[in-house]
């Protein structure tokens, strides 16, 4: 189990953050974007023993998810309303590195163990970065009540799940809800692109796939919040990542990005994707 969660958060360090990066266009963001190769270096600390090597180079990465951090609370001035989306996602790596860290140095942060914290780091890739970006996408592309639903939902979902850790079971739960209703709602939001006949068959299959995708997975983050909150049998950790892990790290969020990627690529920064920090 451990490997295959090490292998998907590589992937959202070496691709899903990168890529998604390349989304928002900010000059503000540039340093970032420079620094990011640096600091996804880090992710070798995933394949090393426990100890101060590993946590080195967790550092590493640390440094680089606090660029984000930094540029994070300077988009935060620009109004929560249209930016809550944005923030959410560039802060999402930090509190990622924060858990790598302290789990490559063996430290029980906040009390959690090891195998908490490690799937804190995966979560915060996924849920937290990719989702957060691709609902404040849709805010910005197809403005309306659903992508304004969509941009606070999944924001305060990954916070609920996250408080969740700290207060219980049923916090978490309905953390899930709340971010399962968000991701639904980008899943639907990104459906209607993808069928809109607007891009060429790659880019649709590639938006579907993500929405399609991201539908089915959600509803094992249900069951499996569901079971541990009331003990009703829910799938185990080990099958949840490699069922619902896998396919939020490489049907949704992936898929996801690599489709909006190419209609920015093909279309233009700002013809269809009009993804600014200043708008």
């Amino acid at each position: 189990m451990w490997v295959l969660v090490n292998l998907l958060v590589m992937v959202g360090m070496l691709v899903v953050v990168p890529g998604g990066l390349r989304l928002l266009d900010d000059s503000g963001l540039a340093l970032a974007r420079r620094v990011w190769p640096y600091g996804a270096a880090g992710a070798v600390c995933l394949w090393l023993p426990r100890g101060p090597v590993a946590t080195g180079f967790a550092v590493i990465y640390a440094v680089a998810a606090g660029v984000l951090c930094a540029y994070a609370a300077r988009f935060s001035n620009r109004g929560w309303r249209a930016q809550i989306a944005w923030v959410t996602a560039l802060v999402s790596p930090g509190v990622a590195a924060s858990a790598l860290v302290a789990e490559r140095a063996g430290y029980a942060l906040f009390g959690f163990e090891p195998g908490v914290l490690a799937l804190t780091v995966a979560h915060f890739h996924f849920a937290g970065f990719a989702a957060a970006l691709i609902a404040g996408l849709h805010r910005q592309i197809s403005p309306g009540r659903w992508a304004d639903a969509a941009a606070l939902t999944v924001p305060a979902g990954t916070m609920l799940v996250l408080l969740g850790y700290f207060t219980g079971e049923f916090v978490e739960l309905a953390g899930a809800l709340v971010l399962t209703a968000g991701m639904w709602t980008v899943g639907w939001l990104t459906w209607t692109h993808a069928r809109s006949g607007r891009y060429d068959r790659l880019t649709a299959a590639l938006l579907g796939t993500s929405a399609v995708v991201l539908a089915a997975s959600m509803v094992l983050a249900v069951s499996w919040a569901l079971g541990e909150a009331t003990g009703i049998p829910h799938p185990s950790l080990a099958w949840m990542a490699a069922t619902h892990g896998v396919a939020n790290a490489l049907g949704f969020a992936v898929c996801g990005i690599a489709g909006w990627r190419r209609v920015r690529d093909r279309q233009g920064a700002g013809t269809v994707l009009s993804v600014s920090a200043t708008s």
